[in-house]
């Protein structure tokens, strides 16, 4: 039978010193039994190892993070999702407390309030209260005059240092008088009200080397920032390319924050129904196919409209020692179209159509999208000993002979120019034979002594040589053909494309409109309009990939 239930949590600083063991149930293996192990497997780690040599023999699941280490060892067959979604939450909940990013002396220097959160995010093993803002009503934060009283000896809950004059106010129960909804804290007051809307894509789009697009996805993550007083009751509408009928097919795998009522989602797609968290938090997260679901031959890089592609071309020039990349930015991209481009929003049947907008109810921003941060990436065999003649039409670009990576960054005032750009490099193999005889100057270094020897016919005149005999034209081809397939291995076999684009969304996703429901809203005061806002950002972590 698996089990759902957390025995231990151990907490390493980047020392590989143990700085927190909190054991909830049973007998599990000791944090130092079960990090040795877990340190003798090459890094990259995975996140579940299995031990059979420690007593009990354990399945133990870890998150690396820049400067903590966390371990959960499991005796029994335990769910690994469960386990690894437990980690996550406390990351994020120890972050709200103490502060990001998550240090090992914040751990330490706070290790009243994190045994109060790991008591009440885990009861026993079981999991029961993972969301921060419930986490506020009831674990007691000290506050930095508690602090400085308590490092001089005195006390820090003073009657005569609180705000009201009198003593601190008990801890209650929250099942009594905490809120009613798990993930919002009670009487959040605030004095401006403003409710925002971020949408990010990530692109993960590969190209064959024709041009033709095998695989194309967006993954997206909508971030919710909520400031605003009492409890709001909100209606998020979104629209996709095709209308309402189109949702379920363009909203693949979609994820949802607890307080998102699915009812409403499954009746109503695109529709989301919640009462937000107080503050920012994700709200849901998608994946959208950006591919027709037709036949391969009749997929075309024109049915993505991408804002920038790449097509490398290999085994130029006499010798093909040369490769050219070519960058093809989208013209909707460039500053050229900012003057021409209206507040209207574009059709629906066209993918990419999502358009920042500081309020809601308008057409969109008047400005086009601009491409950003573009640099491209080009991974080079490990026979290549170096690259030399750069030649780019914009930007700059370098080799670095250390990773075998040529990149290539195009600034963004570069990339909003109409055009495409060019980068020509030429390639420098291993040496041959031939390039070592033709390579010979009349010295000779001494690796043993570290000097140099001269040879005594170094000086002598050039007459004195035998003449060379001519080379006819088809030996010249023939000595190039070979000098063509001893390059080749040295081309590129891919390249990609990380740029950012603000104001634009590849699935063409879109937030039609954000509604207050004053009527199941509570404690939001009289007349309360919040500001709204949303933005749209999509991203290409080298993430647009072009084979060779």
């Amino acid at each position: 039978m698996i089990s759902s239930a957390i025995e231990a949590l151990y907490i390493f600083n980047q020392h590989n010193d143990s700085i927190l063991e909190h054991v909830y149930r049973s007998r599990p293996a000791p944090a130092r039994t079960v990090l040795l192990p877990y340190l003798a497997h090459a890094a990259p780690r995975p996140s579940v190892i299995y031990l059979p040599n420690t007593n009990p023999q354990t399945t133990l699941f870890s998150l690396v993070q820049p400067n903590v280490l966390f371990l959960v060892p499991a005796s029994s067959d335990t769910e690994p999702l469960f386990v690894l979604e437990f980690l996550h939450r406390l990351v994020d909940v120890l972050e709200d407390f103490l502060g990001a990013p998550l240090l090992a002396s914040k751990i330490e220097g706070n290790y009243d309030v994190v045994a109060q959160l790991l008591g009440e995010m885990c009861d026993a093993g079981s999991v029961c209260n993972t969301e921060p803002n419930a986490l506020r009503d009831v674990v007691d934060v000290p506050r930095w005059v508690d602090k400085l009283l308590g490092g001089v000896g005195l006390p820090g809950s003073s009657p005569a240092i609180l705000p009201s004059g009198g003593l601190r106010p008990p801890l209650t129960n929250p099942a009594t008088s905490g809120p009613a909804i798990p993930w919002r804290r009670a009487n959040v007051r605030y004095t401006s009200n403003e409710l925002y809307v971020d949408i990010i894509e990530t692109l993960s789009v590969t190209l064959a080397p024709s041009g033709r697009p095998l695989a194309a996805f967006a993954n997206g993550s909508i971030a919710f920032t909520s400031k605003i007083s009492g409890v709001p009751d909100l209606l998020l509408t979104l629209s996709v390319p095709g209308g309402k009928q189109a949702v379920d097919k363009v909203f693949e795998l979609p994820v949802f924050h607890p307080c998102v009522r699915l009812a409403r989602w499954r009746e109503n797609p695109g529709e989301l129904s919640f009462v937000p968290p107080d503050g920012k938090f994700m709200l849901a997260g998608y994946e959208v196919n950006l591919l027709p679901s037709t036949s391969l031959i009749s997929r075309t890089i024109k049915n993505l409209n991408l804002p920038a592609t790449i097509e490398v071309l290999t085994s130029l020039g006499p010798t093909g020692s040369d490769f050219e990349v070519r960058l093809l930015i989208s013209s909707l991209f460039t500053a050229s179209s900012s003057s021409s481009s209206s507040s209207s929003r574009p059709g629906p049947a066209s993918r990419g159509s999502g358009k920042s907008t500081p309020f809601f109810g308008g057409g969109g921003s008047s400005a086009a999208p601009l491409l950003q941060d573009v640099v491209i990436t080009i991974p080079m065999p490990e026979m290549v000993r170096n690259i030399t003649d750069l030649r780019a039409s914009r930007g700059e670009a370098q080799f670095t002979p250390t990773d075998n990576l040529v990149e290539w960054r195009i600034s963004t005032k570069a990339a909003s120019i109409a055009g495409n750009a060019t980068l020509r490099c030429t390639v420098v193999g291993p040496l041959s034979e031939e390039d070592e005889e033709n390579m010979g100057n009349g010295f000779r270094f001494d690796a043993a002594n570290g000097e140099y020897d001269e040879k005594e016919d170094a000086y002598q005149s050039s007459t004195t040589e035998p003449p060379r005999p001519e080379i006819t034209k088809e030996q010249q081809e023939q000595k190039d053909a070979r000098k063509v397939q001893m390059n080749a291995p040295l081309m590129p076999s891919s390249a990609s494309a990380s740029f950012s684009v603000k104001g634009w969304l590849a699935s063409g996703i879109k937030v039609e409109s954000l509604n207050l429901d004053l009527r199941k809203s509570r404690g939001l005061g009289e007349g309360v309009k919040p500001v709204k806002g949303v933005k749209y950002l999509t991203i290409s972590k080298k993430g647009v990939e072009t084979r060779c």
